[in-house]
């Protein structure tokens, strides 16, 4: 079998490992590409905590001034807050240095455009083959332009959540609150939100030294310390976010991780009970959101996995709200992109408003499991693999949208290749949880034969 690539270049931006794939000249030759493709503009960077990310920061700001951009450096911050700071900025682009989800030894580049979204399928092809070609705008010593050092970012996205949504109402106690920022981005702002928001804060996990305490994936296997967090401080809600903040995982006020999914059908339900308008979520995530699209009488539309392709299809359609099951919230009155912070701010307020458990709101949400696997697959199996699943499956209806959807009698499945890793993610879901078990058990062993043969 073939060595597993540690190199991926997908429609989430360049991602590989440090000292392996994700060479100083690599980063550099993409930061080039970048600068090239947006015309040699203003373009904003920042970072998340990982040991290797001044090493990254410094190619690609090698890269970028190398083809005549003007650099604003927000520093170390959540991959959203760059996101806000191009529009703040009135710049061409931004780029983002994170790996988010991925183990310490990787790191990567999120493209940002002028209008503070990842960059669509189409727009990145068009930098790639800038890449790829290796033409790329170039100038004299004479004409490069400085690197700016812009502080309070995070400041400004706080202010920025405060100014659209206020603090809590008032209660009789405040809301309690654990937050786990896994040493990540989500240290350096998210203490700071929940008291401005008006809630009691206890954290873990909130150190930005780039340290793993756990894998940085906010599932519920990793949540353990958090759940112990939530008891012992008799909280109303636990938080976790990964290493830059995007997403938003939570556990109950009885310390029990409520599934990643549950963070957008949550904050979907305080939206929609003051605006309605369409939703938009990708094929990934959980049906209950359906169940509160359709209280509110709303449209949910399904789109590939990817936030740029989320988006992409909000605004056609001017959304609402829309997101991630990967417990990505994008509400675009505040931040066009997926914002672990607007997310805690959102439910934050759900609760206050509704004054009851976070238990007491989950039990009149239909709750449906979803168990998700992934498998190490190298780039040229995917294929066999999606085939094989299509065949397996013909009898039922299926949405082949990404990769391989199929509907079920009392759940569904869903199938494809990994935009940010060498793995095949499975996705499914059922009324409870030995169905979503025997579900993905029936197909696990298959898709592993499939890849050895």
């Amino acid at each position: 079998m073939r060595a597993i690539p540690t190199l991926k270049i997908s429609i989430s931006g360049v991602r590989g490992v440090i000292g392996d794939s994700l060479s100083p000249t690599l980063l550099t030759r993409f930061a080039q590409a970048f600068g090239t493709y947006l015309g040699s503009g203003t373009i904003v960077i920042g970072r998340d905590p990982r040991t290797s990310g001044e090493m990254v920061k410094q190619a690609v700001i090698a890269g970028l001034l190398s083809s005549g951009c003007r650099v604003i450096d927000v520093g170390m911050c959540p991959v959203p807050t760059v996101q806000m700071m191009v529009r703040q900025y009135g710049a061409q682009g931004g780029l983002a240095i994170t790996a988010s989800h991925n183990p310490p030894e990787w790191n990567a580049l999120k493209f940002i455009g002028t209008d503070g979204l990842f960059l669509s399928s189409a727009s990145a092809r068009e930098m790639l083959d800038i890449y790829h070609q290796g033409e790329y705008t170039k100038v004299t010593g004479a004409e490069m332009r400085g690197v700016e050092l812009m502080f309070g970012a995070t400041d400004l996205h706080i202010s920025e959540i405060m100014e659209k949504l206020g603090p809590l109402q008032p209660l009789s106690r405040p809301l309690r609150v654990v937050l786990d920022a896994c040493n990540g981005a989500g240290s350096i702002v998210g203490p700071k939100l929940l008291r401005a928001l008006g809630a009691e804060v206890f954290t873990i996990n909130d150190q930005p030294n780039g340290q793993f305490p756990r894998p940085a994936e906010p599932l519920p296997e990793n949540l353990g310390d958090l759940c112990a967090a939530v008891i012992k401080h008799d909280a109303d809600i636990g938080f976790a976010q990964d290493m830059d903040a995007d997403r938003l995982a939570i556990v109950s006020d009885q310390g029990i991780p409520i599934g990643e999914d549950y963070t957008l059908v949550l904050a979907t339900s305080y939206v929609l009970g003051k605006e309605r308008g369409p939703v938009v979520a990708n094929l990934s995530t959980t049906d209950a959101l359906d169940f509160v699209a359709q209280k509110y009488d709303c449209p949910l539309y399904r789109t590939r996995i990817g936030e740029a392709n989320v988006t992409e299809r909000m605004q056609s359609e001017d959304a609402v709200i829309g997101g991630e099951g990967n417990g990505g919230v994008i509400y675009p009155r505040i931040n066009f992109a997926r914002d672990s912070l607007v997310g805690m701010a959102l439910i934050l307020h759900l609760l206050a408003k509704q004054q009851r458990s976070l238990t007491a709101i989950m039990s009149e949400l239909p709750r449906l499991y979803m168990i998700k696997e992934k498998v190490i697959c190298p780039s040229h199996k995917i294929r066999d693999v999606l085939h094989m699943i299509r065949k397996v499956y013909a009898e039922f209806p299926m949405d082949l949208t990404d990769g391989v959807k199929v509907s079920l009698p009392h759940g569904w499945l869903h199938v494809r290749g990994s935009n940010t890793e060498p793995i095949i993610r499975i996705s499914a879901e059922a009324g409870n949880e030995l169905d979503a078990r025997q579900i993905t058990d029936s197909i696990l062993g298959l898709v592993k034969e499939q890849i050895k043969s």
